[in-house]
């Protein structure tokens, strides 16, 4: 994870698109990067769908699906390939998606470049201490700490110690009680 002490964009000379989300998402995105970072850029994508996006037929690009890569030796055989290709830009799709939930991550913090999130609406915002306010809002979004699910959350936190307490506390009784029953 490269970059992210820093507000500053490498030179964009290839983009990783990590593929963990609604497949809309990434067709919706593909023209806005080609429009952004030039046509001749290459645009890579790890995915799980066996089939491609709208958008990655007619360009040149290398597509690496994680069914590809089972097991931990095919896992550090796909990060290796990753980073050997010196992607300058990743797109992570964070949709409300338990899709590559755990792939995405990882890769995040393996492959040695500058990361940009994706949400649900196909915006993007830079992984960087620069945009620590959007990360943050994004963060207490996903988690429910924000809006008017807040309290409800923040009751729910603090409320589930003495719920289980509570519960604990009547099994237990519950249990011990039939044991003196039958004894």
């Amino acid at each position: 994870m490269r970059y992210f002490l820093t507000g500053r964009l490498p030179k964009v000379t290839s983009i990783l698109l990590v593929e963990s989300g609604t497949r809309g998402l990434i067709e919706g995105l593909i023209p806005g990067l080609r429009q952004s970072w030039g046509e001749g850029i290459p645009i890579d994508l790890v995915t799980c769908y066996s089939t491609l996006p709208k958008g990655f037929e007619a360009h040149n690009t290398r597509v690496y699906r994680v069914s590809d890569y089972r097991g931990r030796a095919g896992r550090a055989r796909l990060y290796r390939e990753l980073a050997k290709n010196r992607y300058a830009l990743m797109g992570i799709i964070c949709s409300s998606e338990v899709v590559l939930a755990k792939w995405k991550w990882v890769l995040g913090l393996r492959i040695p470049a500058k990361i940009f999130i994706i949400n649900e609406n196909g915006d993007y915002f830079w992984l960087d201490r620069m945009h620590l306010g959007n990360v943050r809002r994004f963060v207490l979004f996903r988690s429910g700490l924000a809006g008017a699910g807040a309290v409800r959350t923040l009751v729910r936190l603090i409320s589930f110690p003495f719920t289980f307490l509570y519960l604990l506390l009547y099994a237990t009784s519950a249990h011990a009680r039939r044991a003196l029953r039958r004894s």
